[in-house]
Order: structure tokens, then sequence, then C-alpha cells
């Protein structure tokens, strides 16, 4: 799930809520200068004033758009802007004391202490803050970015993203369409040749692919299609355009090129945080219950299996993360050992997931001398999937979603085809789509791809939300599960 920049005038809010702050403080300060009191809003006058001043604060923003292009600004430029800002902000205060005449209450001269004090913080705020960004752009990030361009351009293009380098990028590989050059460039690694691009996204941490690449060759096409099938949002250079089938499409600018972004599924700042948010507050309550839950069936547990409560194990996440999953115990402690014992009885033949009709792997579980199977605790808690709940933690650290995507084991992302890959370009979450469609029932792998990259492609909150309810209804059925 691609998290489209903001290009409206919340796209720098840093700045915004800075200048809301300066604006605030000035005229507090303001007012103690000229009254040597801190009893402002003791006052009605006062209080409604600064409310005003809120509001005012942001219409000229909004209206005037004055933080347009502020990181290209230099320091006079800038000076010019914030003084601007300013005599706008108090020509619209003065007005407001016109007309609701209340001129003769509030002192004029905390109002012009006011603009003089928010010119001088609102301008070296601002400049504070660009040299603070200035400063972390060169830094490496956290979201793994690999470049495909040519040998001769590879240079001149990371100094390039580099300096503009405020989604806070860490280049984690370069790939070159014209050479099969390994040696190391500027500290990035030569991670593959051309043409095995789509394989190495397929089976690495990539969140973003950037091609930049004059060339339009029908090998370039086919190369570029190919990754595009892994899901990852791939960047393309308006000059070395390539069209993409079948995925979402937006223009834009990264590192100060315009770009065709495409992905899979697209969303705006805002909509992602309100799903961070949702996450957030689910992850709360569950991991309230998930405590409340460990004091009663811990002790069963242990009782049933020698062993710890929880089962950790490592997982593939959103790009190719890897993270460490935390469930109820459901299986007694050599179940991962004794996990061939088993391979040939598993009900998805490719090797993609692992399903068994009955395993006896599960705390409980038995073939009775007369072939018949009996079930115990362990497949209690996966039938009405109490098992899942010590996921809420991971969900409120931020390695899972609420609803997503089934993550994958290590070795089953191993055996992952290029369009297989699709399904990690969002969080993996502890329920889904697949999930409230058949859950375990569903042994065919293709159909659970096919399921998961319709979600990431259609998302919205009120899915998320149904697919909840629905999830909720499926736990109390306790159909599907093993």
């Amino acid at each position: 799930m691609y998290r489209r920049k903001s290009d409206g005038w919340l796209k720098h809010w840093d700045f915004i809520l800075l200048e809301l702050i300066c604006l605030q403080g000035s005229f507090i300060l303001a007012y103690f200068l000229r009254h040597l009191k801190w009893d402002m809003w003791t006052l009605d006058y006062y209080r409604n004033m600064a409310l005003f001043l809120l509001a005012d604060d942001i219409c000229v923003i909004y209206f005037v758009n004055t933080f347009d292009k502020v990181l290209r600004r230099g320091p006079y430029r800038e000076l010019l802007y914030a003084f601007q800002h300013t005599i706008m902000v108090m020509l619209l205060s003065i007005f407001y004391l016109f007309f609701t005449k209340q001129g003769e209450l509030i002192s004029r001269l905390t109002i012009v202490y006011t603009g003089v004090i928010h010119l001088v913080l609102s301008y070296a705020s601002r400049m504070v803050l660009k040299f603070i960004l200035s400063k972390r752009k060169g830094t490496k990030g956290d979201h793994s970015l690999i470049l495909i361009t040519s040998k001769a351009d590879a240079v001149k293009t990371i100094k390039r993203i580099m300096r503009n380098n405020f989604s806070f990028y860490n280049i984690s590989g370069l790939i070159y369409t014209d050479s099969n050059d390994r040696e190391e460039v500027m500290g990035i690694p030569v991670v593959a040749s051309f043409d095995e691009a789509p394989e190495y996204v397929c089976h690495e941490w990539v969140d973003e692919v950037f091609v930049v690449s004059k060339l339009q060759d029908p090998h370039i096409s086919e190369v570029v299609q190919n990754i595009s099938e892994t899901g990852v949002t791939l960047h393309m250079e308006l000059s070395g355009l390539t069209h993409i089938d079948n995925r979402m499409q937006i223009m834009e600018q990264v590192a100060g090129m315009d770009v065709i972004t495409t992905s899979l599924g697209v969303a705006t700042t805002r909509q992602m945080f309100l799903k961070r948010m949702f996450d957030i507050f689910g992850g709360l309550i569950g991991s309230i219950f998930t405590i409340l839950l460990t004091i009663v069936i811990g002790p069963i547990i242990l009782f049933s299996s020698p062993g710890g409560i929880f089962y950790t194990q490592e997982r593939i996440g959103m790009n190719g993360r890897k993270f460490k999953i935390i469930k109820f115990r459901t299986m007694y402690k050599d179940a991962d050992e004794r996990k061939n014992e088993f391979a040939a009885q598993n009900q998805s033949k490719d090797g993609k997931m692992f399903k068994l009709d009955f395993d006896p792997r599960i705390i409980g579980n038995k073939v009775l001398p007369d072939g018949t199977h009996k079930t115990g605790f362990g497949h209690f808690l996966r039938k009405h999937s109490i098992d899942e709940f010590p996921q809420f933690f991971n969900v409120l650290i931020g390695q899972m979603s609420m609803v997503g995507t089934r993550p994958p084991t290590v070795d089953e992302w191993e055996k992952y085809q290029l369009h297989h890959r699709a399904r990690l370009s969002t969080k993996p979450g502890i329920t889904g789509l697949w999930q409230i469609s058949g859950r375990s029932n569903i042994t065919d792998f293709e159909e659970v791809v096919r399921l998961d990259t319709k979600y990431i492609a259609n998302w919205s909150l009120g899915m998320d939300i149904n697919i909840i309810f629905l999830t909720i209804v499926e736990i109390f059925k306790g159909e599907g599960a093993r």
C-alpha cells in the first residue's frame, strides 16, 4: 500500500503547526510585556482574541498558501514570506477588533507587540526547521529503495536523491540497466543484474523501486512490467516512462524529479493516519483482553504441555520486513521440528501454506486406536481464534495491522513467484478478506493471493470495519478454523 504524498496545503504540516504555536506564543508574550501579568486567560475578550488569531492564522495559511515550496526558499525570500504572512494576520486582526467593537478592550500596543514578536519567532522557527530537515535529508532512513539506472547516470542520480531526501529513503541497492559491474557506488551495493531485478525484489525487503532511465527498450519494458507484478511501489522518471497495466498511476515528484508512480493500492496520508489510529485503538483494547486471557488460560497451557505460554515465530511483514509474531502456544514444544514429518499430508501441495486436516502436534489432539480423532484444548483455542490475541501487541508496536494479509513464514516466502509477492505490499493483519471467506478451508494459495490483492487494491477504512465485524461472527460460529 503506497502512501501518496500530500500535495495540498497540509503537505508541510510541520511548518504549519510551528507557525500556529509561534503566533499563540507571540500573543501571550505580548500581553505579558504590555501588562506584566500572566492572567490573560482569565479575561474573556483576550481569550476570544486568541481563538480568532488561531482561525486567522489557519485562513491565511490555507487561502494564501504561504508555505508553498517552503523548502526551496532561501533566507531572504523566507523573510519576505514571513513578513507578508505577519502583515496579513495583523490586518485581519485589526478588522476583527473594529467590527466587533473590542478595540477599546484590547491594548493596541499588545497587537503591535504581537506582530513584531511573531515576525521574529516565525522567521526564526522556519529557518531552524529547514536547517534540521536539511541535515536529516542526507541520512539514511528506514524506507528501503532500490535504484535502477544506467551506470553512467548512477552517481548523479544518487546525489540528487540524497540532496532531496525528505522522504528519508535508504538506497539499499543499485541495479544497472546496461552493465553487469558489481562494484559499490558511494557505499551502495549493486545487488543484482537487470534481468535478476524482479526475483530480487520478490525475495528481499524492498519498499519502493525507482527507475531512472532514458532508454526506450522492449527488454527494459518487459523487466519493469515483471517488477510491477510483485506489487512493489514503482517510480518511473517521465523521460523513461513505461506503461504498466492493471496498476494505479499517479504523477508526482520524487527527489526533485517528475515521475509516474504505480502501485497495487494507493492511500492518502490522511487515510493511513486514520488506519494507524484505528490500529492503536484496537491494539490497546486487544492487549488488555490478552492480559486477562493470559491469567485464565496461561496455567491451562502450562498444565497441558510443558513449555512457555506464548509462541513466537519469524514471519514476513510488509514489503519483506521480518518480525516475530506472537501467539498463545497451541502446539507441543517440538511442533516445528516435526513439521517435515507431516509434509506429505499438507493440503497445500505447492508448499506456500501449511494446512493439515488433523494436526496431532496441537495440544490435546490424538489419533485413537480405532482411528478416530480426539481434539484437545489447543484445538479449542485455534477454533475460536483465541490463540491470535497476543498479536494485538504486534499491532500496537506497528508490525501488524488489525486488518491485512496473512504473514507468511520464511520458508513459504522463499517459494513465492512474482505475483505472490504482491500480497506483501501492505501490513499483515490479525484478520483479512481471506479469513472471512473460508479461513482454513481455503487450501488453494492462488485464491488467497487473489483475495489479498483484491483487499489491497480496494482498501478503505469502512472495508476494514466490515471485515472485523464479519470476523467476530466467524469466531463465534467457530467454523473453518483448525
